[in-house]
């Protein structure tokens, strides 16, 4: 497999919409015009949550089952950040992720990795007033995936922040650094700019790691403006 096509950085990092190597945009691209509702009307279809739905224990997905899972307990902190710096405070943050082995716990992944009894593989929490929030989870693995002849996607975290609105949702995913599929996959390389590549990538952070437990990273989530997070190309 050959590095994943180069092609002109789109300015603020966001991808296309059909990014020809990522095959399955090609399918989801809007191909008409768009139809402009009116937002009243999105947020009355729209769904709503309150802040008793979301339980301190949903963001520890090492605890969702009578066992202890397999693979490398991480913790994922950060703020999530309006374009100006500031603190969001009170967001909706849920993540969901492969296991170990590269396996979603879905009745569509189909990879022969082994499925862990003991990994959901979906949390959430709410930030809190600094903006931050927190996950202990499993490093997860990488897996194969059917756009190309031996395709392998990259370790990776979604994520999906709703905003103060339904209609402001962010749907993104979080990578770890030093991984060598990279340059490989298409998914990521649909976000052309470097900067903005770099702004996917979490870092390591020993202050974070929990002694003889987890290892910590840290990832800040920047909802808009020049330096904010890139969308994952299939939900924008």
């Amino acid at each position: 497999m050959r590095e994943a096509a180069r092609v002109a950085p789109q300015r603020g990092g966001h991808p296309d919409r059909a990014y020809a190597p990522y095959r399955s945009t090609a399918l989801r691209a809007p191909s008409q015009p768009l139809v402009v509702a009116s937002p009243s009307q999105v947020e009355r279809l729209a769904p709503v949550f309150g802040d008793k739905d979301v339980a301190p224990v949903d963001a520890d997905l090492t605890t969702h089952s009578t066992g202890e899972p397999l693979g490398e307990r991480i913790v994922v902190t950060g703020r999530v950040l309006d374009g100006d710096g500031r603190p969001v405070r009170g967001q909706l943050v849920e993540i969901w992720q492969a296991n170990a082995a590269g396996r979603y716990r879905h009745d569509g992944d189909r990879h022969p990795a082994p499925l862990d009894p003991h990994f959901v593989g979906g949390g959430r929490c709410l930030t809190d007033d600094d903006g931050r929030y927190r996950f202990v989870t499993i490093k997860p693995g990488a897996y194969p995936w059917r756009n190309h002849h031996n395709a392998w996607r990259p370790a990776h975290i979604h994520f999906s922040l709703f905003g103060t609105a339904f209609t402001q949702r962010l749907v993104t995913q979080m990578y770890f650094p030093g991984d060598q599929l990279f340059g490989l996959d298409p998914i990521f390389s649909a976000v052309t700019d470097e900067k903005a590549q770099q702004r996917m990538i979490a870092r390591y952070d020993h202050d974070t790691t929990v002694a003889e437990w987890a290892l910590g990273y840290q990832w800040d989530i920047v909802l808009d403006g020049p330096g904010a997070t890139p969308p994952d190309p299939d939900e924008m």
